[in-house]
């Protein structure tokens, strides 16, 4: 298989179904043998019955998860690509922030072998932003990159690690996230840092991006949680060091 799109999802039963359209139309004009999976992280609303009502072509598979309960968004991620059959694996929140078409280069490289992962980023030069977050939530983002670096030693060439439209190479993607233990917002840190220190190729790339302001973070509200998370990947990241130094 070429391609395996995974989206995550919490309560997403207006966008889900779009979600997934737009998905499958991109693997589908592109000419790719590919496949839309949805997670749904224990949603309470219709989201997996959208997902599965949504209209896909016939050559795209699209595989339904739904997980028993709220497990957060890097268990889902997670779920979504160790079931992913993919030679290359993209994952993308849902709201379809970034057109599909801004990760073409990203996907042509990995098939090509000169790159392992692709990371959209916001803050690039040649990035688009067609609607932004509000002053306070980019102001919260600055101070987040700058706790990254000193906190869990995210390298500064990194502008936007949060960013959630990343394209790995499949069999790397299985390997990372079988190993994973961040469950929540900050598994990407995990990812990363892992990622690093295997010696894998990572580049970012700018994009096209639109604020979707029907967001599951509230980040002046969960700022106490996204800090305790922070150094639970630290934590993480130490004792895998730990483990390999002996």
């Amino acid at each position: 298989m070429d391609i395996s799109i995974v989206i995550p999802a919490f309560n997403e039963e207006k966008k889900i179904g779009h979600d997934v359209e737009v998905a499958a139309v991109f693997i589908d004009k592109k000419a790719l043998l590919g496949e839309v999976i949805v997670v749904d992280d224990g949603s309470t609303d219709k989201t997996a019955e959208e997902a599965e009502k949504a209209i896909v072509p016939s050559a795209v598979d699209r595989n339904v998860i739904r997980l028993d309960k709220n497990r957060g968004k890097g268990h889902a991620v997670k779920t979504g690509i160790l079931a992913s059959r993919g030679e290359v694996v993209l994952f993308a929140d849902s709201g379809t922030c970034v057109p599909y078409a801004n990760a073409l280069p990203g996907i042509e490289r990995i098939r090509l072998g000169e790159l392992d992962i692709a990371m959209a980023s916001r803050r690039l030069e040649d990035t688009k932003i067609h609607r932004n977050r509000s002053f306070k939530r980019r102001l919260l983002s600055s101070l987040f990159r700058l706790v990254a670096r000193i906190v869990v030693g995210v390298p500064q060439r990194f502008s936007d690690t949060q960013c959630g439209f990343k394209v790995y190479r499949g069999g790397l993607a299985r390997e990372l996230f079988a190993q994973c233990k961040s469950t929540g917002f900050l598994f990407e840190l995990e990812i990363l840092l892992c990622a690093l220190k295997r010696g894998c190729r990572i580049e970012e790339f700018a994009v096209e991006w639109t604020c979707d302001l029907d967001t599951r973070l509230r980040p002046a509200s969960d700022a106490a949680k996204v800090l305790k998370e922070m150094f639970q990947v630290r934590s993480i990241i130490k004792k895998n060091k730990d483990r390999s130094d002996l």
